[in-house]
């Protein structure tokens, strides 16, 4: 058995991907509702805006069929599909200890999305986790609300300078985390991470023995589509 290394959060977060998509539609109060059930520790999903300010949770953000498709933005939340969830219907799920993967799409999204998350609970935003490339759009979104936690999501291919430089960069200016696809990660990748004590989060984590090399390298936290297998490797990491 291979020696798994630390993680700096202790334990890791097990993400749902769009709630538990794997088994049941994606982005709907059922796949979030069945990812809780199932023993998912954080919840993913996707930030857009509407015509009105809701914030609402969707991956592609827009409706209608071809060739009348049209953007969410365009769209009052009254009339979209009655499947599609805003922010708020999320907030009794989270409860006291789970935490909110939240791939903000519009930048738009983002104070309607925080208003209806920490509204009539500021505390709640510490276990909120805001996704983007952007670290200008991120550090404004904590001027907003303190207490958010920030993730800068991107791909090794993509640090210019290196990761360690990136890892520097990130230290500076406070952004908590790191999301890269779970290719891109190695353990001394990891720790290379965690030396700037930038935590290390892997997506698109499908088979155990992905999730299961990812807890091994000491990752902080993991996005699977299969909450069930997720689970486990979990409950196994951390035994």
């Amino acid at each position: 058995m291979p020696t798994r290394l630390p993680s700096l959060l202790v334990p890791p977060i097990g993400f749902a991907h769009r709630g538990a998509r794997a088994h049941a539609r994606e982005n709907t109060m059922e796949a979030f509702e069945l990812a809780v059930r199932l023993g998912a520790t954080g919840l993913e999903t996707d930030a857009w805006v509407t015509a009105d300010g809701v914030s609402i949770l969707d991956h592609d953000g827009v409706v209608g069929r071809r060739p009348r498709r049209r953007p969410m933005s365009e769209v009052a939340r009254a009339d979209l599909p009655a499947h599609i969830p805003d922010a708020a219907d999320l907030v009794p799920l989270l409860g006291d200890t789970l935490h909110l993967s939240v791939d903000v799409k519009d930048p738009a999204a983002a104070d309607p999305l925080l208003d209806a998350l920490g509204g009539d609970d500021p505390t709640r935003l510490a276990r909120v986790w805001l996704c983007h490339d952007d670290h200008d759009l991120l550090l404004s979104w904590r001027e907003r609300a303190p207490q958010v936690r920030l993730v800068d999501s991107t791909r090794l291919r993509r640090l210019d300078r290196g990761p360690e430089r990136h890892a520097a960069v990130l230290r500076e200016k406070g952004i908590d985390a790191v999301n890269l696809h779970h290719s891109d990660w190695t353990g001394g990748l990891v720790a290379l991470f965690h030396r700037f004590d930038v935590l290390a989060w892997g997506w698109d984590a499908q088979h155990t023995r992905i999730i299961d090399g990812l807890f091994d390298m000491g990752i902080d936290a993991v996005f699977s589509d299969h909450v069930d297998r997720l689970v486990d490797s979990l409950r196994i990491a951390t035994a």
